[in-house]
C-alpha cells in the first residue's frame, strides 16, 4: 500500500523486548504502566577496585535457558538479548521465514557491541598476563555479531547492518530499516538495538564525565534534585513492514511508523544543543507529514542529566510553541535506565505500545519539575489517553540525534490485550 507520495506505508507487525523490567514484552509493559523503576545501585570489581553506581540491571536471567554452551561461547550478553527479543518479535508478527528471505532486512543498533568479552579479554591479558586470547573473541565482540547471529538463526539473506551511534544507535537503525521498507527495497525488517555495558569500565568512564547519578533515589529526569543518569541494559526489537503484505496476511498491525528525522548539533562533544534535537523533531513531523498540533506524546530522551533534559525540553518547546503545553512527554528511562545504543528500540517498543492500548506510560521517581523543564513529564502514574501521533527522541554524545514519528492503527475488534504472539 502506497502513500500519496508513491512510498509504501509501514506498519510495526511485531515487537520483542528484554530489559531491567523484564524478560519480554508483556512483563515490561506492565511494569512501566504501573510505573515501576529497575534501578537499583550496583558494585562491580575489577582488580580490587569496587565502583558503586544506579543501574537498571537483568536480574534473574539464565543464557542457558536460551542458548547451549557451544553458543554461548560465540554470543557476548548484548547480542544474547537481541536474539532473544528478535525471536519474540518475529514470533509475535507471526512471520513465515520458511524459503527465501532475500526481502527481509535486519538492521541493529548498538553502542559498545561486546564490551563485556572485551573487558574480561582486557583483564586477562594485561592484569592477569596470560598471553592467551579467547580465538572467538573477534567474532563474539563485533558490533554486527548480533545482526549477524539473527541472519543465521533465521535464514535472512537480506540487506543487514549495524548502526552504532551512541546513545541514539537503536532509533538510526529503526530509522533506516523504516526507509528500506518504505521505499520497496524490503518487504519487511526487523530492527531495533540491544546493549550489555553495566560494567567496571564503562560506569568509571562515565563517571569521569559527570553524568552517572550518585544513587538511583538521584536519577529523576526531568525533576528538581536530579543528579544524572543510570545505565540500563537490554534490546528492543520492532517488525517493521510493507502495510499491503501485512492486511494481506491477516497480521495484527500495533501502529504505522510514518516519519524519521536526524541531525546533528556541530558543536561540544558532550553539551547538547537545542537546535539539533529540534531540527530532528521537524524532520521528522516533515517526512511523517505532520504538524506539530498532530502530535499529541512523546517518548523523551530523558536522561536524568541537568544539560540533557533541560535542553531536550527547550527543544521541544521550539517546535511546537504554545502547544507544548498540551503535550505528554515522559521518560520510560526512569524505569528501564539508559541502555546506550539499545535504548531506543526498547523506547520504541513503549511507543507503540502506548499508541496502541491507549495508555501512556509515565516519568517514575518525578518530584517538582527540575529548572527549565515545564512539560507534563506525566508524573509517577500511566495516564489512559488515546493519541494519534507520537514521538520517540533519541540524541547521543558528539550531538547526533534521530527521531521517529509512529501513528495510531485501528486495531481489528478482536484485537486485545495479549491477542497474538507473545506480547500485549
Amino acid at each position: 500500500m502506497k502513500n500519496a507520495t508513491g512510498l509504501r506505508q509501514v506498519a510495526v507487525t511485531g515487537l520483542g523486548c528484554i530489559n531491567a523490567l523484564g524478560h519480554d514484552v508483556r512483563s515490561s509493559w506492565k511494569a512501566l504502566l504501573e510505573g515501576r523503576s529497575a534501578v537499583r545501585l550496583v558494585e562491580r570489581t575489577r582488580c580490587g577496585d569496587t565502583v558503586r553506581f544506579p543501574a537498571a540491571e537483568v536480574t534473574g536471567y539464565e543464557p542457558a535457558r536460551y542458548f547451549s554452551k557451544g553458543e554461548l561461547r560465540l554470543r557476548d550478553r548484548f547480542a544474547q538479548f537481541a536474539l532473544i527479543a528478535a525471536q519474540e518479535a518475529i514470533q509475535d508478527a507471526g512471520l513465515n521465514l520458511a524459503g527465501d528471505n532475500s526481502g527481509t532486512a535486519v538492521v541493529l543498533g548498538t553502542g559498545g557491541g561486546g564490551e563485556m568479552s572485551r573487558e574480561e579479554a582486557a583483564i586477562q591479558l594485561f592484569v592477569e598476563r596470560s598471553g592467551k586470547c579467547d580465538p572467538a573473541l573477534v567474532p563474539k565482540t563485533n558490533s554486527q555479531a548480533s545482526v549477524g547471529l539473527i541472519c543465521m538463526e533465521h535464514g535472512i539473506t537480506g540487506p543487514a547492518f549495524t548502526v552504532s551511534t551512541g546513545c541514539a544507535a537503536a532509533t538510526h537503525a529503526i530509522a533506516q530499516a523504516f526507509w528500506l521498507v518504505r521505499s520497496g527495497r524490503v518487504q519487511c525488517a526487523i530492527t531495533g538495538g540491544s546493549e550489555a555495558s553495566i560494567l567496571y569500565s564503562v560506569a568509571k568512564a562515565f563517571q569521569a564525565v559527570g553524568v552517572v547519578a550518585p544513587s538511583a533515589e538521584s536519577f529523576r529526569p526531568f525533576s528538581n534534585g536530579q543528579a544524572g543518569m543510570a545505565i540500563g541494559e537490554g534490546a528492543g526489537i520492532l517488525v517493521l513492514e510493507d502495510l499491503e503484505h501485512a492486511r494481506a496476511r491477516g497480521a495484527r498491525v500495533y501502529a504505522e511508523l510514518i516519519g524519521a528525522g536526524m541531525s546533528a548539533d556541530a558543536g561540544d562533544p558532550v553539551r547538547p544543543r537545542v537546535e539539533g534535537p529540534a531540527q530532528a523533531m521537524r524532520q521528522a513531523l516533515a517526512d511523517a507529514g505532520l504538524t506539530a498540533r498532530d502530535v499529541g506524546y512523546i517518548n523523551a530522551h530523558g536522561t536524568g542529566t541537568r544539560a540533557n533534559d533541560r535542553a531536550e525540553s527547550e527543544a521541544i518547546r521550539s517546535v511546537f510553541g504554545p502547544g507544548a503545553d498540551h503535550l505528554l512527554v515522559s521518560s520510560t528511562k526512569s524505569m528501564h535506565g539508559h541502555a546506550f545504543g539499545g535504548v531506543g528500540g526498547i523506547e520504541a517498543v513503549a511507543t507503540v505500545l502506548a499508541l496502541h492500548h491507549g495508555v501512556l506510560p509515565p516519568t517514575a521517581n518525578f518530584g517538582e519539575p527540575a529548572e527549565g523543564c515545564d512539560l507534563d513529564f506525566i508524573p509517577n502514574t500511566s495516564r489512559q489517553v488515546q493519541v494519534r501521533h507520537a514521538l520517540s527522541n533519541s540524541f547521543a554524545f558528539g550531538g547526533l540525534n534521530a527521531v521517529l514519528a509512529f501513528r495510531y492503527a485501528a486495531p481489528p475488534a478482536q484485537a486485545g490485550l495479549g491477542d497474538g504472539g507473545g506480547a500485549p
